[in-house]
């Protein structure tokens, strides 16, 4: 009987392959790999092809039924699971996948890169208004009374200095000079901006700067003469005589240190030169009437020679009228030249024979520095790191691209002549390609007459970047730390763009790193890094950030 039971179950379940896919059956049946001489073995591979494929890998429910095609409720629960848990890991794929294939910030082909478009921002060419109208310049000449100062032959002697290095460290020493004269109560000799080995520029005070204009500005400040006195007969005393000259002076001296050790000789000698003088003269250690005369002295009595002024207009204009329609334009301070890449101890792409010719180069012109070289990669990694690295102009483009400026977008480049040349700059110029220098600006007969001076071609860049709409600078420095408190000073309202060197190489350095993070990194981080009111810190740069003693509520 039980015999005739499990033919009958063997038959049924035959009957029911056969009714749902007979083209099935025959296939089975003429299956060479199918051997049918034991019918007990044949009976189980076919009861094991009958099974739902869930019963492979499900368990079995004690509640469930005998008819396998009707699931039980912990079934469909592991079912479920299942599924769910095979859509997670598709997902997971998918975005594993996605951000490996993500094109790594922007695409190169050659030497051109290719970066997405980004929305241009309402604030793109100037900051807010409402975070502009808090401050106001206040550092301009007195206008009360008339001038306190003793006659020139009651005061306590004269100074004399010599202002070293270009244009801009040469205007911060002047700067300098009359806030010790003041200090002092001397009455300063005029300047004399002293030519290096760097600039290897004779220029004069007068070949740059309207010397009538600085002494008239600050006639109720300090006593200015344009020459050495008469009755001082031996000139030459001053500017080699060690007897005549106070050398002492730390870096960031305090008015009291002026007080107590150099007013003395001054008035035992009646002239002496103070050399060297380069930041020999502090912030937060004098008095704010001091630094707000510093100010006075930047911002107002320096004024360049009407004919750089007007030259300096010409270029502006050219700038904004390139188009045939008034169009702002951007200023860019590029600095990138063989001596600041080789000072900064940085590693930048090249070649081989790029690496070893700087490498050459660093040897000869910092030995102490470059000793074997041996630990000159961890200290370039390092400074990377900590954002001291010049940009490069391929990064800038990026950069640039990143916080919305359009490929039409009118540039300026301020900047000595780029390391690496053409190639170096093809990134930037292809990704910009309405990108000039004063050069490019004008005629050779109209740069002639400022070519017998390095200071004059200097002093041209310097107006032009102040004029302009957008101002960003690409290392430190006297220039862009100048030209960033300048535009601060006159209301915050122009955008001077300095960048997180910093979070820039961490996201250059990020594999992973796609363009909409990238994107969003730049915009949020330079948000507050446009030249926007920022209070002043102990030992801050006054040149930079004139706030709190040239400025005062609006």
């Amino acid at each position: 009987m039980a015999a005739e039971l499990r033919e009958l179950r063997h038959s049924g379940s035959i009957g029911s392959r056969s009714s749902s896919s007979p083209r099935k059956q025959r296939d089975d049946d003429q299956s060479p790999l199918i051997h049918n001489d034991d019918p007990g073995d044949d009976d189980d591979v076919r009861h094991t092809r009958d099974r739902p494929f869930l019963s492979h890998h499900l368990p079995v429910s004690p509640f469930s039924s005998e008819d396998s095609r009707v699931p039980s409720p912990s079934s469909k629960i592991s079912f479920f699971l299942l599924f769910m848990v095979a859509i997670a890991v598709m997902i997971s794929i998918f975005l594993v996948f996605n951000r490996l294939n993500v094109p790594y910030l922007c695409q190169k082909d050659g030497i051109v890169l290719h970066c997405p478009h980004v929305k241009e921002s309402p604030s793109l060419w100037e900051n807010p208004y409402s975070a502009t109208t808090s401050w106001k310049p206040c550092a301009e000449r007195r206008t009360h009374g008339l001038s306190g100062l003793p006659p020139e032959n009651e005061t306590n002697g004269y100074i004399f200095i010599h202002a070293e290095g270009g244009l801009n460290q040469q205007r911060i020493a002047i700067c300098n000079a009359v806030a010790v004269a003041k200090i002092m109560n001397a009455t300063l000799i005029l300047p004399v901006l002293k030519q290096d080995q760097i600039w290897k520029d004779q220029t004069k005070f007068e070949d740059i700067f309207d010397v009538d204009h600085f002494i008239d500005y600050l006639k109720d400040d300090v006593r200015i003469v344009r020459d050495i006195p008469e009755w001082f007969s031996d000139r030459s005393e001053l500017f080699t005589s060690i007897r005549r000259t106070v050398k002492n002076i730390p870096k960031y001296a305090s008015a009291q240190f002026y007080i107590d050790n150099v007013l003395p000789r001054i008035k035992e000698k009646k002239i002496m030169a103070l050399k060297p003088f380069v930041d020999r003269l502090g912030y937060d250690n004098v008095p704010q009437e001091i630094n707000r005369l510093r100010c006075r002295v930047n911002y107002h009595a320096l004024k360049f020679l009407p004919e750089i002024e007007q030259m300096a207009d010409l270029l502006a204009s050219r700038m904004r009228n390139r188009t045939h329609n008034s169009s702002p334009y951007m200023a860019l301070h590029l600095r990138f030249e063989k001596g600041m890449v080789g000072l900064s101890f940085c590693d930048f792409v090249g070649t081989r024979e790029e690496k070893i010719k700087m490498a050459e180069y660093r040897k000869k012109e910092w030995p102490r520095r470059y000793k074997n070289g041996s630990h000159l990669w961890q200290l370039a990694l390092q400074k990377r790191k900590e954002g001291r690295c010049p940009l490069e102009p391929g990064e800038v483009a990026v950069i640039l691209r990143a916080m919305g400026y359009p490929k039409e977008t009118q540039i300026y480049v301020a900047s000595g002549q780029v390391y690496g040349g053409l190639s170096r700059m093809a990134p930037l110029r292809n990704m910009f390609p309405n990108l000039v220098t004063k050069e490019e600006l004008t005629s050779k007969e109209e740069l002639e007459g400022f070519k017998k001076h390095v200071t004059s071609l200097a002093a041209l860049d310097f107006l032009v970047c102040l004029k302009s709409d957008v101002f960003v600078m690409t290392h430190g420095g006297n220039f862009a730390k100048l030209i960033i408190g300048f535009r601060r000073y006159m209301g915050h309202r122009l955008k001077s763009i300095k960048p997180d060197k910093g979070l820039m190489s961490k996201s250059f350095g990020d594999p992973y790193m796609g363009w909409a993070a990238f994107v969003e990194d730049v915009v949020v981080t330079h948000q507050t890094r446009t030249g926007l009111p920022e209070e002043t810190f102990p030992n801050y740069d006054l040149w930079e950030n004139p706030l709190t003693p040239c400025m005062c509520r609006a």
